[in-house]
């Protein structure tokens, strides 16, 4: 099913094959993170504060789209458990923990 995924989002992905992708239009940026089994997930970004944005789930996936695409720094709550997905850019946060960091120039 993975494979399958991939091979659906391959024409538009900026990050490769994994659980998490991200896709962009040149005004929004959309992540999306495969996590099938998973009852909800909450997108936390510095753009707004890291207030908690529902994401969708769409057949298997789930994902937020963000009215931006410039840097900006994320993580995940799934299923109420804090979650960094296999980011490409990470840094130390203020609270002993890590962040995701999207560069739309990667």
């Amino acid at each position: 099913m993975q494979r399958l995924l991939c091979a659906l989002f391959i024409g538009s992905l900026l990050y490769g094959c994994g659980t998490h992708y991200y896709r962009t239009d040149g005004s929004n940026t959309t992540l999306i993170l495969i996590k099938p089994e998973a009852e909800q997930v909450i997108l936390a970004c510095s753009l707004d504060g890291f207030s908690p944005r529902p994401a969708k789930k769409v057949a298997g996936y789930w994902e937020v789209t963000l009215p931006a695409n410039e840097s900006f720094k994320y993580f995940y709550r799934v299923d109420g458990e804090l979650f960094l997905p296999d980011c490409p850019m990470k840094e130390n946060d203020d609270f002993g923990s890590k962040t995701c960091i999207y560069d739309p120039q990667m």
